[in-house]
């Protein structure tokens, strides 16, 4: 417990701008868009109907503003923000243990596709040996990305418990040294980037074109988001945004799907403790799995994280349509769900009507892209 906190602690805004400097060369710096009619969308209130079945049915709906700036992650090389940390992580463990020997032992994960991709392009980048853990039941485009960049894929169960025990067998025959998917100092360091990105451009474009902001060319300090709010599956991308935002303004939110108990995490802000386990086979298939030890540490404190809230898989649909059809956007169902979040969720909503009458600017992680033409079809079918 000792340790745990000790690297709790270490995980500071810091760490996150040293990450940066060492992954530059290897990453893509993401664009960050805007939609005016998505800001037109989450600032009108929803329909009665729309809350019946709802602990809000019969009560008038929120009345929020929301400008929303959507950080691209999809566009990220590999199609999502897995790149990152993947990158660190694999730098991090030459730098501390020499080339020489991360080649000869070759690096393992586990992962339902985007850290899979992540770490077999890292892997092949910097010449070493990769060894893939992924479900049989992994979106096919992601099966054939990580193949794509010369690593071995080896097939497991749906869930964390049997994807790690195959990585155990495999470790055992080659004595691979695993880079976790999430749950790790270093990744967790390398998603953060994302969010020191995010500030950047948005302090940039909102100077530029104060209107976009709901402050509008508001002065006397430098502009600020009010929240970013990110998906959570581990919890690394989530716990790396929190890292970097620790001693600023700007409050950072968590959002997953509610389906057969894919919110783990607000079920265990909830319950006050971390929930070890989940099985659920949400559409939004990269957040299947339970928040990392590491990332609880994080997630957990208040003062890092202000709230995780979650959403129904009608609302991941319906918040991707969206992205597709208006901004013209290619997402993955587990990337929008904190778009969804802000559309749909009364809680949130209710939250932001009340702390900031004037409205939020609201920094919205799309997390990757990693989808196929056959699963978008068989989602609106």
């Amino acid at each position: 417990m000792t340790d745990l906190r000790s690297t709790v602690d270490a995980l500071t805004p810091d760490a996150v701008h040293a990450a940066y400097s060492l992954i530059q060369p290897y990453v893509h710096r993401t664009p960050l868009l805007t939609s005016n009619t998505l800001n037109t969308i989450a600032s009108t209130p929803q329909t009665a109907e729309s809350l019946v079945g709802t602990p809000f049915e019969g009560q008038p709906p929120a009345q929020p503003t929301i400008r929303l700036f959507f950080k691209c992650e999809n566009y990220q090389r590999i199609g999502a923000f897995k790149a990152r940390g993947a990158f660190h992580a694999l730098l991090r463990l030459i730098a501390e243990r020499g080339k020489d020997e991360v080649q000869k032992r070759g690096v393992i994960t586990h992962s339902s596709g985007n850290h899979a991709q992540a770490l077999a392009l890292a892997a092949a980048t910097l010449d070493i040996p990769a060894y893939i853990v992924m479900p049989r039941i992994s979106t096919p485009s992601k099966i054939a990305g990580t193949r794509s960049h010369g690593a071995q894929v080896v097939f497991s169960g749906s869930t964390s418990t049997e994807r790690e025990a195959v990585v155990a067998e495999i470790q055992a025959q080659t004595n691979a040294i695993l880079v976790p998917p999430y749950d790790d100092f270093n990744i967790i360091c390398g998603q953060g980037t994302t969010a020191l990105e995010l500030e950047e451009q948005y302090r940039t474009l909102v100077t530029e074109t104060p209107r976009l902001s709901v402050r509008g060319s508001a002065e006397g300090q430098a502009p600020a988001l009010d929240a970013v709010i990110t998906p959570v599956g581990g919890g690394g991308l989530n716990a790396g945004v929190a890292t970097f935002f620790a001693d600023k303004r700007t409050r950072v939110f968590g959002a997953e799907p509610s389906f057969e108990g894919a919110d783990d995490c607000r079920r265990g802000l909830l319950a006050g403790e971390r929930i070890p386990a989940v099985k659920t086979l949400t559409i939004a298939d990269g957040l299947r799995t339970p928040v990392g030890v590491l990332n609880w540490g994080v997630i957990s404190d208040p003062q890092k994280v202000a709230g995780v809230y979650a959403v129904t898989e009608e609302q991941i649909t319906a918040a991707m349509r969206l992205v597709l059809e208006r901004m013209k956007v290619v997402v993955e169902p587990s990337a929008v769900v904190g778009l969804a979040v802000c559309l749909f969720n009364e809680d949130f909503r209710r939250m932001v009507e009340k702390e900031a009458p004037q409205g939020w600017d609201v920094g919205v992680v799309f997390s990757g892209g990693n989808t196929t033409v056959e699963a978008i079809g068989k989602l609106f079918s």
